[in-house]
């Protein structure tokens, strides 16, 4: 099956992390046979004009079997240019746009209607999809990014000490990183490192036992992963929570948001599900997960289910069943 492969987020400055996961599942596509044809953007600067070359590259690519495009909007309306049937996956933030930047709704309905099918990476985000463009309902499938098992192996058994938290992504309020370092504040003990950058960096800085690490190319992300022994991520609203699965596949014990994607992939024993407002619940999380075995066996069992090889399969299904029928 030729597959074109339609993305504004694709390895490079433009998302990395992102990008890497659209290419990670693109892979394993790949290894099962199908051919892919790429109509990206993996570059930043351009503006607007980046989006009429990207629909350009839709118009002139060999005319696949079906096309594969992420986000709804602008990038599920743009493959739209190409005479194929359409599968778009929702990510979160084209689906938060709906209703909160005018006409995105008019336009995601379009993408919707003319799909014949569409991906949501969790359930929360199926559900909020649904209840925005009711024409979601019926034709949207939950199949979530997946973790290459194999980039993030199981971490070595550490010398008991001090514990080591860490938090992957922007530093913003959406990260809710400033109640983070308040509740580690209220510990006392340990380190907590932050991998990424943004407006709130100086309101990180200067903290004691807080290390602001800054972007960092995704390669390297395993390295800091693995020298963890809890992954943070308690953000005020998380659609799905790629770096809490990273951290799972490495055996890392998990504090992670009940609101959003979390709750459907963290186990018990896995992690734990805290209200991201709270911080005395949040205080007492960070104290309790530094209990669990690092590495922890619960964790890993957790993101084997979420093997981006058994995601793959998935996608497959949906691409393959689209190309034969448009309308299924």
């Amino acid at each position: 099956m030729r597959i074109l492969l339609v993305s504004q987020m694709y390895p490079g400055p433009v998302d990395p992390d992102l990008g890497t996961f659209v290419a990670q599942l693109e892979a394993a596509l790949a290894a099962r046979g199908h051919e892919l044809d790429r109509a990206v953007i993996d570059h930043r600067g351009g503006g607007k004009r980046r989006y009429l070359d990207l629909r350009r590259a839709v118009r002139a690519a060999e005319r696949p079997d079906v096309v594969w495009a992420h986000f709804l909007v602008p990038t599920g309306l743009l493959a739209l240019a190409a005479d194929a049937p359409l599968v778009v996956t929702a990510h979160g933030r084209d689906v938060r746009n709906i209703g909160a930047i005018p006409g995105i709704a008019t336009l995601t309905r379009r993408v919707v209607r003319r799909a014949a099918a569409v991906i949501a990476v969790s359930d929360y985000l199926r559900r909020e999809l649904e209840l925005k463009i009711p024409e979601a309902v019926g034709k949207t499938t939950v199949v979530d990014s997946g973790v290459d098992l194999d980039r993030f192996p199981v971490s070595p058994e550490r010398e008991p000490g001090e514990p080591r938290y860490l938090c992957l992504g922007s530093l913003t309020e959406r990260k809710n990183v400033v109640r983070l370092a308040d509740a580690f504040a209220r510990l006392g003990r340990g380190s907590l490192t932050f991998v990424g950058d943004g407006p709130l960096r100086p309101a990180l800085e200067g903290r004691p036992g807080v290390v602001l690490a800054g972007r960092v190319p995704h390669e390297e992300v395993p390295r800091f992963v693995a020298a963890a022994d809890v992954l943070c991520s308690p953000s005020l609203i998380e659609p799905f929570g790629q770096s809490i699965l990273e951290g799972l596949a490495s055996g890392k014990t998990v504090v992670a948001t009940r609101i959003g994607g979390p709750p459907e992939f963290v186990a018990p024993g896995a992690g734990l599900l805290v209200d991201p407002l709270d911080l005395d619940a949040l205080t007492h999380a960070l104290a309790e997960a530094a209990t669990f075995p690092s590495p922890n066996p619960a964790a890993r069992a957790a993101a084997e289910l979420h093997d981006v090889r058994l995601q793959a399969e998935r996608v497959e299904a949906i691409l393959l069943r689209a190309a034969r029928d448009p309308r299924a």
